[in-house]
């Protein structure tokens, strides 16, 4: 079985979140993770402006995908930060790009999930995952959240994400939050699961 964790991340607080969610898909036995990003569209003058560059740093050994390649995956968990309660651009842009799949079809059954980052508490976490699960549908993937099987979202002793449509994390208006330890262990408990769930569909030879 293979799970592929995509996402975009502009100053890394997705990114720390795309690899709790691996360790947890990791968990599963004989599934092979992997962790791609999506093609990033800004010039390079904007990121160098916002202080980007210098995060990106971080992750640029990370291959960028293509999107005939995910047909080659069981399962895709896909990690955004929000714009505006949307997904942002960039992985919108990526999406937009899956046309021919969606015309023959080919990633109907598979098993796709969504994690999130928003600057502040109520920047539109529900309905950044919300807005992606309908393109999921489109595509006919059976789609997965994040359970109140864990708890970590049920707390109110502290700020966090964590919706049961999929792990979340709060940035910070100017990114200075960093995903806390529960944010994190939710983004494991959806690994795990999203890939348990697509080994339970997996058609055994």
């Amino acid at each position: 079985m293979k799970t592929l964790v995509l996402f975009y991340s502009t100053y890394g607080h997705i990114y720390k979140m795309a690899e709790a969610v691996a360790e947890g898909a990791r968990e599963v036995a004989d599934n092979e993770v992997v962790i791609k990003r999506v093609p990033e569209t800004l010039p390079q003058e904007v990121l160098d402006k916002t202080g980007a560059t210098g995060a990106q740093a971080a992750f640029a050994h990370i291959p960028v995908v293509t999107p005939n390649e995910l047909t080659e995956y069981d399962a895709i968990i896909f990690g955004t930060p929000t714009r505006y309660g949307n997904l942002c651009g960039q992985m919108q842009a990526f999406m937009d790009s899956t046309g021919g799949l969606w015309a023959t079809g080919a990633l109907v059954g598979k098993v796709g999930s969504v994690f999130v980052s928003t600057a502040t508490q109520h920047g539109g976490q529900e309905t950044t995952i919300r807005s992606f699960h309908t393109e999921l549908f489109h595509h006919g993937f059976v789609v997965v959240g994040l359970p109140y099987a864990w708890q970590g979202q049920m707390g109110h002793e502290e700020v966090t994400g964590g919706t049961p449509y999929g792990a979340s994390t709060v940035a910070g208006g100017q990114g200075e939050r960093q995903p806390s330890p529960n944010e994190l262990e939710g983004a494991r408990f959806q690994g795990r699961h999203t890939a348990e769930i697509a080994r339970k569909l997996a058609v055994k030879e």
